[in-house]
């Protein structure tokens, strides 16, 4: 053990005995103040003297360079309370915690102040050292600069002389959070994970059990520490943690040496970090046991410890992400060619979390349903999403903490690199999922939506428009998401696979613990690029410093092929042009080539002169990040060859004819009658991507129209374009056995989503069967997993109060993270204006719902027909109550629907009210709802009158069954 590790020890045990030593000035070490640790709280040294220009917004100056930090954190909260009857004596829990920094910097530039960020914390005691002489520097005072972004200043005696080296120690206090975010306090019940959970002889369901974590990111270190918050500026963390003998303490790196300080608490002391970015920090305090699984990639050996409680470990629930974490760590090593920086990985199955995980280093972060993976309980949807999450925190392991972002406007450079390399990772490691053409479906949707408004914003925006935690908040979308991994995507095609990967590898070895912005990458891919005529940055600068993305038109009688920046609002204007790599193929073998789009305004192309009864189709694989419209000639040819043998198609171009053809419906760029027609060939086609794709753009005129004449004759055409799909799995549906590859588990289950939400009658019969089977018999659920979400959806919507009873107590006994989600989103199925009133009011107890489920079920009801009115009266009227945590996202869901001026008027004079609190949302959700009122005043007539022509009654041949 280090000498280093040994006066840690000593300050520790000094720590928790209340006493903090004075040690002199031996050669540099820090000078402690004699004082009680139990006066934390001790008043701030007093304001004085004239105030110091604040730096802007969020930023501290450039004046001083952290190194390390060295940290005691003594949360005093209990894991478990004792019943308080019969015990008068019994502790209330407390939030507290307690602790000190010694932060080691260097002084670039001469100054008399020393800026951190800091939020909610009490400071006291600071003391600064010289540490190049050992020598004292009086500090004058210590003040919260009024910048509204929280930064604090120590006015010091003397100036700090440039090139020297000095250390901050602080003493600090503060209050966990109920929520999850800095260091906060959640809660389960013993025996609260898997199938089975609580049945172990020494588990009590009833026994609460509490626990500490960590959610720093993006500016949350500052709520635990004083500290210099902000990803670029990254230091060494040293991190000893006081807490309960019965606990257990994780942290990024592993353990250094832990001692029993008394009957009470003990201490842990962790090796040094890597040097990381301050909201890369982790720990946590808990009674979690772990599992653990050992690899090797080459030349690098590696373990991997799963945390849970202890009855997932029992039922082996951790099992699944154990062997995939190891698989996919081993494919990015081998891909990257270098380790993660760290030879342990700690992942943590946490009962609440904000996000679905969180890429600490070296400490995964999961929310349990992202985590735990029972084959007996869990669909192939939620197999798939766990393994897709578990790849993108590990690809944070080399993109966000081996190489960080210089400030939060690139947020895309390592959300955007994680997204796209989670699903390569996922398709190299599990064929099955096809992940990669799930990837290009899902992602495409996500991003072009909102893309499409005016009101989206660059993927690099200026740092000078980054500069509040608001704006650092509204990056955390799908533009950062999926548009950066689209852009990659399409970047890699561009310059050709092979000098993309090495590019990448070269990235990630140059700047490997370094901080870096776009720029070094296009340099390190330019490097590796082959070719003589590709220059990146030309090529993605304006997909990188422009909102939004073209539709690229073709005209095949004339030749003429043009671009537009594509906009939901017709009347909005855009002269924004990019360079567009269009790859082109046709029914005619010698119709097919590539050719780069120009900046310079619409072309002449003789290849796009398509004869008759030739088709051309643009965006071949769906690589680039574009929408295609072409004359109508060519549209009705690929509809008429989608009909006829749509597997001359390839199947991503399936999906990008449906999506294309809607969105240009909704841009008012082509009739809508034109996008429905893209749904004919629906009735034979059996593939997963194209049906989902066709709901999903349907679910917009859905929403537009379920309240309105077109909706009846738009339920029926649905039920009988999903009738042949249905019987093509329908004895696998009323046997309850399992398609065998996972796409056609998931086909089964849209199949009967569709089928039952739209009023087929086989379907509804069988979900109302089988869910009256499950009640009459609780203790034995016969659902085959995988249908389990729309049967206790379809079952409560064609039920009453009965059903949503049942539902409701099931979810009150449910420690199973997985099954919990299905049963609360059953929930707000119920067509019962009443039960949904009662769900919304229960949100508003956290004894009933959880503060981490409030806005999902708020967004559910609210994507019910039946609830939408009741959740947008329910958040005006509770808007208190919503508004720190999830106003933002349900004002997003409640507000997609609205398609009335009324509405329009009415969400106006929310924004105006509340503007604030939406974080920047306010103009999306205005411009949305514009939209959708223009949308549905020209579109009513038409869509009613093509649904009564497609569901008058026409000869065809029987439905086919599967065998």
């Amino acid at each position: 053990m280090s000498q280093k590790s040994r006066v840690s020890k000593v300050f520790a045990a000094a720590f928790v005995v209340l006493t903090v030593l004075v040690i002199g000035a031996l050669v540099t070490m820090v000078v402690f103040i004699h004082r009680d640790i139990g006066s934390l709280n001790a008043t701030a040294l007093p304001p004085g003297g004239p105030p110091t220009p604040a730096p802007p917004g969020l930023r501290l100056p450039r004046d001083l360079l952290p190194e390390s930090y060295r940290l005691f954190i003594w949360p005093r909260f209990y894991t478990r309370i004792p019943a308080a009857e019969g015990n008068a004596t019994a502790p209330n829990q407390t939030t507290v915690f307690t602790g000190n920094s010694t932060v080691s910097f260097r002084c670039l530039a001469p100054t008399r102040s020393v800026h951190l960020h800091s939020r909610d914390l009490v400071l006291s005691d600071p003391v600064l050292l010289d540490r190049d002489s050992g020598r004292a520097i009086g500090v004058d005072r210590i003040r919260d600069l009024d910048t509204g972004e929280d930064i604090m200043e120590l006015r010091l005696s003397e100036e700090l002389q440039e090139g020297r080296n000095y250390s901050l120690f602080l003493a600090f206090s503060g209050d966990m959070s109920p929520h999850p975010r800095g260091l906060y306090l959640s809660s389960y019940k013993e025996g609260g994970s898997g199938a089975g959970a609580g049945a172990g002889a020494n588990a009590d369901p009833n026994t609460q059990r509490f626990l500490a974590a960590t959610q720093l990111e993006a500016i949350g270190a500052r709520v635990v520490f004083p500290c210099f918050d902000e990803p670029a500026l990254r230091a060494v963390f040293h991190l000893t943690l006081i807490h309960r003998v019965h606990t257990r303490a994780v942290g990024n790196a592993e353990e250094a040496g832990s001692f029993h300080l008394d009957d009470e608490w003990k201490f842990t002391e962790f090796l040094p970090t890597p040097r990381m970015s301050s909201y890369l920090l982790a720990f946590i305090v808990s009674e979690l046991e772990h599992v653990q699984f050992s690899r090797r990639s080459g030349d690098l050996e590696f373990t991997i410890r799963m945390h849970a409680q202890p009855e997932a470990i029992r039922d082996g629930l951790l099992d699944y992400a154990g062997h995939l974490t190891g698989d996919i760590t081993a494919f990015f090593h081998d891909r990257f060619g270098l380790g993660f920086g760290m030879t342990t990985i700690d992942q943590v199955a946490l009962p609440v979390l904000g996000p679905a995980a969180m890429e600490n280093w070296g400490l995964i972060t999961y929310h349990e349903g992202y985590l735990l993976y029972d084959p007996n309980v869990s669909s192939a949807h939620q197999k798939q999403e766990i393994a897709i999450t578990i790849a993108h925190e590990l690809a944070h392991q080399w993109f966000g903490n081996l190489v960080s972002i210089r400030w939060w406007n690139e947020l895309w450079l390592k959300e955007g690199f994680a997204t796209y390399m989670s699903y390569v990772a996922v398709d190299h490691v599990d064929k099955s999922f096809s992940m990669c053409d799930v990837f290009v479906a899902e992602n495409m949707a996500m991003a072009m939506e909102t893309d499409a408004l005016a009101s989206s914003h660059p993927l690099i925006l200026p740092e000078s428009d980054v500069q509040t935690s608001s704006s650092i908040g509204n990056l955390y979308d799908s533009i950062s998401y999926s548009k950066g991994a689209l852009l990659l995507r399409m970047l890699k095609d561009y310059m050709r696979e092979g000098d993309f990967h090495r590019g990448v590898r070269r990235y990630l070895k140059t700047f490997q613990w370094q901080s870096t912005d776009h720029r070094d990458l296009w340099s390190a891919l330019q490097q590796e690029e082959s070719s003589s005529y590709i220059q990146i940055s030309d090529f993605m600068e304006p997909w990188t410093r422009q909102s939004g993305f073209p539709v690229v038109t073709i005209n095949t009688t004339t030749g003429q092929i043009s671009q537009k920046h594509f906009l939901y609002n017709s009347t909005d204007q855009s002269s924004l042009l990019w360079k567009i790599p269009v790859v082109y193929t046709s029914n005619r073998k010698e119709l097919s080539g590539e050719l780069v789009l120009s900046t310079a305004g619409p072309d002449i192309k003789g290849e796009f002169i398509a004869g008759p009864g030739v088709w051309i189709l643009a965006n071949v694989n769906y690589t680039g990040y574009y929408r295609v419209n072409y004359n109508l000639e060519n549209w009705n040819l690929l509809f008429a060859q989608l009909e006829t043998n749509r597997n001359v198609i390839p199947l991503l171009n399936r999906v990008q004819i449906i999506s294309d053809a809607f969105n240009l419906a909704r841009a008012q760029q082509v009739n809508l009658t034109l996008a429905l027609n893209s749904t004919r060939f629906l009735r034979n086609e059996t593939e997963f991507l194209p049906w989902d794709a066709a709901v999903s753009n349907m679910g917009y005129i859905l929403e537009m129209f379920d309240r309105s004449e077109v909706f009846g004759p738009l339920q029926m055409y649905l039920q009988n374009q999903v009738e042949r799909l249905y019987m093509f799995y329908k004895n696998h549906t009323d046997s309850g056995t399992v398609p065998r590859e996972p796409a056609q588990q998931q086909n089964q289950l849209l199949a009967v989503s569709v089928a039952c939400s739209n009023g087929l009658p086989d379907c509804v019969a069988m979900v109302t069967r089988k869910f009256s089977e499950w009640m009459n018999n609780p203790s034995n659920n016969s659902i085959q997993a995988n249908l389990r979400d729309v049967v206790y959806c379809q079952a409560v919507a064609a039920g009453g109060a009965e059903q949503w009873e049942f539902v409701w107590n099931q979810f009150l006994s449910c420690s199973d993270p997985a099954e919990r989600v299905r049963l609360r989103k059953a929930l707000s199925c119920s067509r019962r204006v009443w039960l949904l009133s009662r769900l919304l009011q229960y949100t508003l107890d956290p004894e009933k719902i959880r503060l981490n489920d409030v806005s999902s079920i708020i967004e559910d009801v609210s994507s019910n027909a039946a609830g939408h009115a009741l959740a947008w009266n329910f958040i005006r009227a509770h808007w208190d109550y919503i508004v720190t945590d999830y106003g933002p996202s349900v004002i997003a869901a409640v507000s997609r629907r609205f398609s009335s001026q009324f509405e329009l008027e009415e969400l106006r004079r929310f924004v105006s009210d509340h503007g604030e609190d939406l974080e920047g949302l306010g103009d999306e959700v205005l411009e949305r709802t514009q939209v959708n009122i223009e949308w549905v005043e020209q579109n009513r007539d038409g869509a009613l009158q093509w649904f009564r022509r497609e569901t008058e009654p026409r000869p065809g041949p029987a439905p086919e069954a599967s065998a």
